[in-house]
């Protein structure tokens, strides 16, 4: 095993990647793929990749970030909607062997992908992705719409018709190159977490670069891809996220509260999986955590697991206390909508109070 940067890893060892990746049941989903990893370990200097060998031939990659006093976590984690190592199918090496030779004490997952039978049996929490599978076109996922939910998608179309009446001609741009459609999406996003109450991501420097940086990256199954939706020539909506071949994940969706009363996010959705179905791609990836707009637009779940590996020692209690008290005090909250509601209620007058 060698534990490398993720720039140091040569064209045949992505390649190899891409080949171990394309051979695994999971949907392909692009945080998974080595361009990702490249452009975290761009902007956090402590991204790593540790390559698995059988003889000189690569057969598994485990990309990950090392903490202080060798404590693991996932690559992006915080911001990376699918997680674990890329491995050769039938491969199981041992999790604390591979830990040691990170020099990991512990690794930190809280989006690892159902496949991830190495690191499964350490998940703590079970969530749901939400996803909208539009892999037999988009007039069967309307379809599927009319049957669920026929009064939300009457409601949403009625809306985009009359966002087009009363604002301007309404336009959707599926992979918006315009750098300043970019930063009104992540002037609305910071405005949305702030009127939330919820932490600003785009307030933490790397995340910035990193959103930079993937925005101009474009390999086949991870490009970075910026759909707006536009009414009256101005920006109305804006999601930005990645795709490969076959999944589209959806990453940072806002919109100009302005136009709140037409939904323009829910608009800005329906013509995403519109465009992903006329270019080939199968899913929307909605990613975890309940969201109105996600049961409305869902068609499926998919399993994503939250927890850590750890190795007997210091650096295992460290870990223990370091997450497991918020982990658990928050998986209480959520498991108790009554709870959950009033945590959220808290968390805006919370910002109410530090905006006045």
């Amino acid at each position: 095993m060698r534990v490398l940067m993720p720039e140091e890893l040569g064209e045949g060892e992505r390649e190899r990647w891409r080949e171990l990746r394309a051979g695994s049941q999971a949907p392909r989903n692009p945080f998974m793929e080595p361009e990702f990893t490249e452009a975290v370990g761009r902007v956090r200097p402590r991204a790593r990749v540790a390559v698995l060998y059988e003889g000189r031939e690569p057969v598994g990659f485990l990309p990950y970030e090392q903490g202080a006093l060798g404590q693991g976590r996932a690559i992006g984690l915080g911001v990376s909607d699918s997680q674990g190592a890329v491995l050769l199918p039938g491969l199981r090496p041992d999790t604390g062997a591979l830990l040691r030779g990170c020099s990991l004490s512990s690794y930190v997952f809280d989006n690892l992908e159902a496949e991830q039978q190495l690191f499964t049996p350490y998940a703590a929490e079970e969530h749901p992705a939400y996803v909208i599978d539009v892999a037999k076109g988009y007039e069967t996922y309307e379809s599927v719409l009319r049957a669920q939910s026929p009064k939300f998608l009457r409601t949403t179309l009625a809306k985009e018709r009359r966002l087009g009446r009363q604002v301007g001609e309404v336009r959707f741009v599926f992979d918006e190159r315009d750098p300043a459609a970019l930063r009104t999406l992540m002037e609305w996003k910071s405005a949305q977490y702030r009127r939330t109450g919820r932490r600003d991501r785009f307030a933490q420097e790397w995340i910035t670069r990193l959103v930079a940086r993937l925005a101009g990256t474009r390999a086949p199954e991870c490009s970075g891809t910026l759909s707006v939706l536009y009414a009256g020539g101005r920006p109305v909506a804006a999601h930005f996220g990645l795709r490969s071949a076959s999944v589209l994940a959806c990453w940072f969706p806002a919109y100009d509260p302005r136009f709140a009363k037409y939904s323009p996010g829910l608009v800005l959705h329906l013509r995403m999986a519109e465009a992903a179905a006329a270019g080939g791609i199968g899913m929307l990836d909605m990613g975890r955590g309940a969201a109105e707009y996600k049961d409305a637009l869902k068609t499926g779940e998919l399993p994503v697991y939250e927890g850590a590996v750890t190795r007997p020692g210091a650096g295992a209690a460290l870990h223990w206390l370091s997450r497991e008290p918020a982990r658990r005090a928050h998986s209480f909250v959520r498991g108790r909508p009554r709870l959950a509601a009033l945590a959220a209620r808290t968390l805006k007058a919370g910002a109410r109070l530090r905006r006045a």
